[in-house]
């Protein structure tokens, strides 16, 4: 059982749309996994939103494959991890084909059992699987996806944004966000510059479809003369590929499956046949960043604000991170958090695209040139050491323990606890869309119960981790070393699990100085649940808070 601080409301959202004059609060635009993401993080946090996609469906190709560490995190934490681990699988090896030598090597280096990390491998998911996964939980929060209802242009003023959607509607909404990938027209209809390039020369076919004689026990690979080469990675749930045939820039490009059939059967040959083509799409790599993830009350997030190659799914990763990090942030504003904290959108999660990119574009150089070592994937893939440390929310002098700064992802660890109760995880207690005080010690365990949370319509829960500052047995041990805490420490953990704030004295104070940046004050919010007025809040009351789950 958790405790929650009595000061918080359990609606911190739910705008009165018609009695503000806004239809909604936010307006997603694009679902795919970013948009889903981000529509999914809001309605659970009982935002109003609203989703529209211009296409009739989701997409139905494996395109982006690769679900990484960092995101079956962001995936626990939303409600449907279960669901993309029972849809996906292991990355197989990959077989290298040089006549009539096979070399075969591991890709995905296997990261040692740690309890800091529970899902330490990247998953196997078409990227229409993890559409549809993310597809079924948004409409299971009663939100209806508007398929083939695009956005024509965005206008907007001090207060809100206004869509002109593709039905004849106009939307208006406290913010919008585009998640409408690579070409987005809500970036274009903001003036923001999409910075890079893209190298019309190199072409790259992308197929799903089944290859008859082809094991399925690992990624297959035959480089080609001239600058070709063929791969083909069997898809979990049945018995299609997902094939790539990189072109030449002369080559002719026909996508037709009679065409695709034959133009494999040329390349490969032998015994392997290649039918019931499922989905096709020729691929040129694009390398770009948005000069700006924010404009007024627009915001862009995943291909519309970068756009990768598309080795290692990064652009898909990347972008439902950027859904996990703006999500909170959307929420917290709308309920009369500092508009400031918007800005630290752009601030953390641009640098973060910026150094993807680069990595993207190596394994990519990799894959293209048929060299094993540029393309293995090892811990960096994973996402697990992104951290925020010297952004807008976490500067240079705000605390550190031994091993973890503010703005560090916050790991997992078991928790100590009596015989009688069941194993419990960090992860456990940090899983749903509120913040998390963790104190570690006798006296942080006393100071936890009386930090005044100098917050409205924002959840707080409070737990002891460990009485003990000093380790006295192997679960403590752990526990402590996990985090690297050597005596009596607050930790604030954010709602998208980052370190928020560290402390090991004046923990009043700084608490209140830390949680004012990032959440509505007491005495302003603006929200209240749906059908009623919005009203200020009175300034809560003094008084001792009870303890946290004593774990």
């Amino acid at each position: 059982m958790t405790t929650e601080d009595p000061n918080t409301t359990e609606n911190i959202s739910g705008l009165d749309g018609g009695g503000m004059g806004f239809d909604v609060d936010v307006l997603v635009v694009g679902a795919g996994p970013v948009g889903l993401a981000l529509t999914l993080d809001l309605a659970r946090r009982g935002v109003r939103v609203r989703l529209v996609d211009r296409e009739e469906g989701t997409f139905p190709g494996s395109r982006a494959k690769g679900v990484q560490p960092r995101t079956l995190e962001v995936f626990d934490d939303l409600g449907v991890l279960d669901a993309a681990l029972a849809a996906g699988d292991r990355y197989p090896p990959m077989g290298l084909h040089l006549g009539p030598f096979s070399k075969k090597w591991v890709m995905q280096k296997p990261l040692p059992t740690d309890p800091t990390t529970p899902y330490p491998d990247i998953l196997l998911l078409p990227q229409s699987a993890t559409t549809a996964i993310l597809r079924d939980a948004v409409e299971a929060h009663s939100v209806q996806i508007g398929f083939g209802i695009g956005v024509e242009g965005v206008d907007q003023d001090a207060q809100s944004a206004t869509a002109l959607l593709s039905n004849g509607e106009q939307v208006r909404v406290r913010y919008l966000v585009g998640a409408d990938g690579g070409s987005s027209t809500v970036r274009k209809s903001c003036g923001l510059r999409f910075e890079g390039a893209t190298d019309e020369s190199d072409r790259m076919i992308i197929v799903d479809g089944a290859i008859d004689g082809l094991s399925r026990d690992r990624w297959h690979v035959w480089p080609r003369a001239g600058g070709r080469f063929v791969g083909a990675c069997p898809l979990p749930g049945g018995d299609q590929f997902q094939l790539m045939i990189k072109l030449r820039p002369d080559d002719p490009v026909d996508l037709t499956d009679p065409a695709l059939a034959a133009l494999f059967d040329r390349l490969v040959g032998g015994s392997l046949r290649l039918r019931n083509i499922t989905w096709s799409s020729l691929f040129r790599p694009n390398v770009r960043l948005a000069e700006h993830y924010c404009k007024g009350r627009v915001l862009l997030c995943g291909d519309a604000a970068h756009v990768h190659t598309p080795a290692g799914a990064e652009g898909l990763n990347t972008g439902v991170q950027d859904a996990y990090n703006l999500g909170w942030k959307l929420e917290q504003v709308l309920a009369g958090a500092p508009e400031g904290l918007l800005g630290s959108y752009e601030g953390e999660r641009r640098p973060v695209a910026a150094q993807v990119l680069g990595r993207s574009t190596e394994l990519y150089e990799g894959l293209k040139r048929v060299r094993p070592s540029k393309f293995t994937r090892g811990g960096e893939d994973r996402q697990l050491g992104i951290s925020y440390y010297g952004g807008p929310l976490a500067p240079t002098d705000s605390g550190q323990t031994v091993t973890l700064r503010v703005g560090d992802r916050a790991p997992d660890a078991f928790l100590p606890h009596p015989s009688s109760r069941p194993t419990r995880r960090l992860f456990d207690l940090y899983r749903g869309p509120h913040f998390t005080l963790l104190a570690f010690g006798e006296q942080a365990s006393v100071a936890l119960r009386d930090i005044a949370w100098p917050s409205r319509g924002t959840k707080l829960h409070r737990h002891t981790a460990t009485r003990r500052a000093v380790p006295v047995g192997p679960a403590e041990e752990a526990l402590l070393t996990a985090y690297g805490i050597t005596g009596d420490t607050l930790l604030l953990i954010r709602p998208d699990g980052y370190i928020g704030h560290i402390d090991t004295a004046g923990w009043d104070t700084r608490l209140d100085s830390v949680a004012r940046r990032m959440t509505p004050a007491a005495q302003t919010t603006t929200l209240c649940p749906r059908g009623t007025a919005a009203a200020a809040h009175p300034s809560p009351s003094g008084g001792r808070k009870p303890d946290g789950d004593r774990v």
